[in-house]
């Protein structure tokens, strides 16, 4: 089985954010980063599958080259090998360029199954995987929390996957898809394996492809600024007696704060 994960680098959760001078964007120079979350989560179901199933699991990222870090990481935890769309550009890109540069990589693969995480940490726009999925040609699902990959059988086709979706409200729901297919995968879908000494040193010679990025390939979106969360604290005291008072935060807490 040939599985594609897709893996994003993003800054650590404990950095404070910084802005640069015209505010459109972080100051990278400051930065420390990280594999995102839950593309951690979707390397780790892809390695498992790789185990029940056989196969290779093949890392994908878009980026610039500051990426081969998580893409080394990847490949010290177990996959085989990896894919590296690189340009400086793809830094601070949108949900749409970075699918277009994905699926440009991936198209000539053929994989059998692509995950993806949910979302990123740092944009949380959870578009990347849909719209990939779109330009490959293939059906997709989302907040997957368990995958039960369905061999074929003789002369039925390249076989399914039945997945298990969060919804909303404590509600889950079971969808069957043809492969192939692309899930993008929810955090806590299953414990994290950390890269052994054996591991890292192999990492080492296992080949990285380099691809390009598609000519006049231009974002679609554009960040016109960011600020950072004003830090706020408005105490109000509700005079009375403690009867009113409770009373008094009643109607607040229902007509005002829209809490009851």
């Amino acid at each position: 089985m040939k599985i594609a994960v897709c893996v994003k680098q993003v800054p650590t959760r404990e950095w404070q954010p910084r802005l640069r001078d015209d505010g459109t964007w972080i100051r990278e120079q400051d930065v420390s980063y990280e594999m995102n979350e839950p593309d951690a989560y979707a390397l780790e179901e892809s390695l498992r599958l790789r185990e029940r199933h056989g196969g290779e699991v093949v890392v994908c990222s878009a980026g610039p080259a500051r990426v081969q870090q998580v893409i080394r990481e990847a490949l010290a935890r177990g996959a085989d090998r990896a894919i590296h769309v690189e340009d400086d550009s793809l830094a601070s890109s949108d949900a749409w360029v970075s699918a277009e540069a994905l699926a440009s990589a991936m198209a000539d693969e053929r994989f059998d199954l692509v995950l993806t995480g949910l979302q990123s940490d740092d944009m949380g726009h959870g578009q990347t995987g849909v719209m990939l999925a779109e330009r490959l040609g293939i059906p997709h699902s989302t907040i997957i929390m368990d995958v039960d990959v369905q061999p074929p059988s003789a002369g039925s086709g390249p076989g399914a996957v039945r997945v298990k979706r969060e919804l909303e409200g404590g509600w889950f729901q079971w969808i069957t898809l043809p492969l192939p297919a692309l899930l993008t995968i929810q955090s806590g879908i299953n414990q994290l394996r950390y890269a052994t000494l054996k591991g890292i040193m192999a990492a080492k010679k296992k080949e990285i492809r380099k691809a390009p990025l598609p000519a006049g390939l231009k974002a679609s979106q554009q960040i016109v600024t960011l600020a950072l969360p004003a830090r706020t604290k408005q105490t109000q005291l509700i005079p009375g007696s403690p009867a009113e008072a409770a009373a008094e935060l009643v109607r607040r807490l229902r007509e005002e704060a829209r809490a009851l």
